[in-house]
Formats: structure tokens, C-alpha cells, sequence
């Protein structure tokens, strides 16, 4: 079998003619490409048809997204109407919170321990705040009767009897709001529905902020949930407590509190809360607001 040699100007060629055919491939295609061009104009068929696609994209992105990855402020009227402030729900909340927030007081107090650490903070900021003066009490979650246990073991009976100036707090509307039995009575006690996934631009925090424009008091969790280990560690804070803070027209008093003990009361899968238990609430130091509010949130 014998060997073929190759001329190198042969294959200098072949290459160059091989270079050529693919260059005129590309210019004839990139051609082809321009002669389409007036079929995409604006005024063509296929542009607008594809300008109303991406448009239709668009939309349903935004629509599916209630919450932006940007923070910003969105203002709410003081005057905004919801069906708590009726003459029906006013009446129930001045009979329902006296009554419940009493009994939580004397179980908490007479058939469990409350240990209580600068209690004074918060009777101060209760008491004496300067009027129109919004409060905001952040605290973690342990148990599904934190609220209204905890809050009513702070607060002495008589502070109780005044429904108007107690605090509103949200409830998850999949687990307060499932029936219109349950719907009336969590409303009867100063508790706002919000739902989860819709993000922090929804009308129950809208319904929060403006109960604060009012100079008015709402408890939080920022954690957004139980605690998953019974309180050991707390989870980080969700956004709706910066939107509380950062779009209230009055930059509102915050009072953060850490409890522990509400998972032996009340321990996870439990019906029935326990007796005997100790309960230990002490106001948080003020490097600890930036864990519960997140500063980072409030100063994007």
C-alpha cells in the first residue's frame, strides 16, 4: 500500500476555498435574516404577536409575585375602612377581650409561674407613651397560645378591661380564619388575617399599618412561625415587621421581648395546655431589636 503525499499549496488551497464557502454560507444567512426584517417590523404580523406574548409574560410575572424583591414604601390612609372597626365587632371585642385576657391572666399567673424581667418597659411605653404615639411589640414564637397567654401574664387586670387600647395581632388565615365561626371570633379579639405567600403587600398588614397611624398597639412575631425545636433557637425575622415600622406615618416605639417556657405550657400536638409549668419573659437589650426588626430591611 503506498503513501500519497500532499502538496501543501493543495491543501492551502482547499483550506481558503473551504474559509470562503463558509464565509459566503454566513453572509447569504445573515442576508436571508435582513430580507425578514420587514416581516418583524412593528407593523408586522409576527412583531405584534410576539410584543403581545412577551407583554402577556410580563404581566402574569408581576401578577404572581404580590410581594417585589425591592422594599419600598407604600403609604395607608388612616382611614381605612375594615370590617373590625363595625359598631358588631366593637361591641364583641369590649365584651370577648376583658373576658379571655382575664382568664389567661389568672391561668398564667395562678396555675403557672411568670417570671418577668423589666416589665416596667413595657407599662411605660403602654402608659405613657406620647399620644398618637404607635407601638410596635416584637417577640419570638413558641407555642400556639403565646398570644394571648404571654401578653396577658404582662398586663394587670385593670389594663385589661380597656379592649380599645389592647394590641391587635395577625393571625395566618389557614389556621384563625377557617370557617366564619372561627373567622368572628378571632376578629372579636383584635386578631387581622393575613395570608401566607401573598407578601407583606396584602390588606391585613395594609389593615396593621393603619391601626398604628391611629396611635394604636400590634404585637408580631417576625418570625412568621412557631419555633421548630420548642425554643431553643428563633428563626430570622420576616420582612413584615420592617413594613410595620418603615411605612407607619409615625416612626412607632418598638418593644421586643424573649420568652421561654410556652413549650412546656403548651407543647407541640398538645390540646390542652399544662399546669404547674414557669414562664420566663424578659424585655430584649436593644442589640437585639436588629435580630428581630432587621435594620438591613428597614434602611434598603
Amino acid at each position: 500500500m503506498g503513501i500519497q503525499f500532499v502538496d501543501k499549496a493543495d491543501l492551502w488551497k482547499s483550506a481558503l476555498l473551504l474559509n470562503l464557502k463558509l464565509r459566503d454560507r454566513f453572509r447569504i444567512a445573515v442576508d436571508d435574516h435582513r430580507g425578514r426584517a420587514a416581516v418583524l417590523s412593528p407593523d408586522g404580523y409576527f412583531s405584534t404577536s410576539i410584543h403581545r406574548w412577551v407583554t402577556r409574560f410580563r404581566n402574569f410575572r408581576r401578577e404572581s409575585l404580590p410581594s417585589p424583591p425591592a422594599f419600598y414604601r407604600r403609604r395607608v390612609s388612616k382611614d381605612l375602612t375594615a370590617e373590625e372597626e363595625s359598631a358588631l365587632f366593637r361591641m364583641l371585642q369590649a365584651v370577648a377581650i376583658p373576658l379571655i385576657g382575664n382568664a389567661c391572666h389568672v391561668f398564667m399567673n395562678g396555675f403557672n409561674r411568670v417570671q418577668v424581667y423589666g416589665l416596667e418597659k413595657l407599662h411605660d411605653a403602654l402608659l405613657n407613651r406620647p399620644k398618637n404615639k404607635p407601638l410596635v411589640t416584637v417577640s419570638n414564637h413558641v407555642a400556639s397560645v403565646d398570644d394571648p397567654f404571654v401578653i396577658a401574664s404582662l398586663l394587670p387586670p385593670k389594663l385589661l378591661l380597656d379592649a380599645r387600647n389592647l394590641r391587635w395581632t395577625l393571625c395566618a388565615t389557614d389556621r384563625c380564619f377557617k370557617n366564619p365561626v372561627t373567622s368572628a371570633f378571632f376578629r372579636s379579639v383584635k386578631v387581622l388575617p393575613v395570608s401566607r405567600g401573598e407578601g407583606i403587600y396584602q390588606q391585613g398588614m395594609d389593615i396593621a399599618i393603619s391601626k398604628l397611624n391611629n396611635g394604636g398597639w400590634v404585637h408580631i412575631f417576625p418570625e412568621g412561625s412557631r419555633s421548630r425545636d420548642g425554643g431553643k433557637t428563633m428563626g430570622s425575622a420576616k420582612r413584615g415587621i420592617g413594613r410595620l415600622i418603615l411605612d407607619a406615618d409615625t416612626l412607632p416605639m418598638v418593644v421586643p421581648f424573649v420568652h421561654t417556657g410556652m413549650q412546656d405550657i403548651m407543647p407541640v400536638g398538645a390540646s390542652v395546655p399544662r399546669l404547674g409549668k414557669t414562664v420566663s419573659i424578659s424585655k430584649s437589650p436593644q442589640k437585639i431589636v436588629s435580630l428581630f426588626v432587621g435594620f438591613d430591611l428597614l434602611l434598603l
